[in-house]
């Protein structure tokens, strides 16, 4: 099939991979323009990009999809099917018409649970035990279109977002590839808007700890909000990052208050033990290296700035 792929993150990169491996003719590649990253500010490739170049595909950048030039540039291919990774711009009607296949979008959640941005992160940070991928034609909503396939797997106890999308990312791509092979026999099905639910854009004031809260719900959005915004708190007036934490004995004290060996904070129900932190314009380092160097006795406390 000739194909248009649509995308710009890591988690679009194997599923552009797959494609070409499983015999589709990918015409073009149609990724976010290249954005000042990094302390020099130096213009950067997105990931897909990247994995567009090394496997000698088009190239096409527009600023906005949604220009006219943009729809006519994509209508001269004449792709047989779309295909839509997070590529980060809602998909007008306009482009949604082109190809007699429709869009096809690889979606990092169980749809209709998780629409929106960020299901992989909120699905962790909500104390889901189990998710996946599903394969949806893309329509004029926000992910609300008819679902095609689905896999599923299970949430580990302590596996992070990261951990989580690397896996994901393999399985939709797979998915994708099975289902175009079915494209035209799959009976699609309509989503259920009353069980949908939304995962938003992350924001910096998502990851801030409120210790007012239980053990186990902390440790979600410890592992959930992984690599961005990170789950924080504050020590001595700086913020203080915790990367890595685990459930521990319950301590006495107010919400926030640390206790030492192991290094665990008082929660709202429980403590956490906190594994591994990083003070902010520091390394990151294990919870005891930090404690020791901060001199932390028992009884100080977290949370305020």
């Amino acid at each position: 099939m000739d194909v248009v792929f649509l995308g710009t993150p890591k988690f679009a990169v194997p599923t552009l991979e797959a494609l070409v491996a499983a015999g589709h003719n990918v015409i073009a590649v149609v990724t976010q323009p290249d954005r000042p990253s990094g302390r020099g500010q130096q213009l950067t490739p997105s990931p897909v990009k990247e994995a567009a170049l090394r496997l000698g595909l088009r190239i096409y950048q527009p600023e906005r999809v949604r220009r006219p030039e943009a729809v006519a540039a994509l209508a001269e291919l004449k792709p047989d099917v779309m295909v839509v990774v997070g590529y980060g711009q809602i998909i007008p009607q306009a482009v949604i018409d082109i190809p007699p296949h429709g869009i096809i979008n690889v979606h990092g959640s169980l749809l209709p649970k998780y629409r929106g941005a960020g299901p992989i992160q909120w699905a962790i940070a909500n104390g889901e035990t189990r998710t996946g991928v599903t394969t949806m034609r893309i329509d004029a909503g926000l992910d609300t279109g008819e679902m095609l396939l689905k896999a599923e797997t299970e949430i580990g106890p302590d596996e992070t977002a990261v951990e989580l999308g690397a896996r994901l990312a393999t399985l939709g791509a797979d998915l994708l590839v099975e289902t175009l092979a079915q494209i035209g026999t799959i009976v699609p099905e309509k989503q259920d808007a009353a069980q949908s639910t939304y995962a938003p854009l992350l924001k910096k004031e998502d990851g801030r700890i409120d210790w007012r809260q239980s053990a186990p719900s902390i440790h979600n959005r410890v592992r959930g909000f992984q690599p961005w915004p990170g789950a924080y708190t504050h020590f001595r007036g700086q913020q203080l990052h915790i990367w890595k934490s685990r459930m521990a004995a319950a301590a006495p004290g107010e919400p926030g208050r640390l206790w030492r060996h192991p290094l665990r904070a008082v929660c709202g129900e429980g403590a956490l033990e906190l594994i591994e932190v990083q003070l902010e314009g520091r390394k990151r380092i294990a919870g005891e290296a930090f404690a020791n160097g901060q001199r932390i006795a028992d009884g100080d406390i977290l949370g305020e700035s």
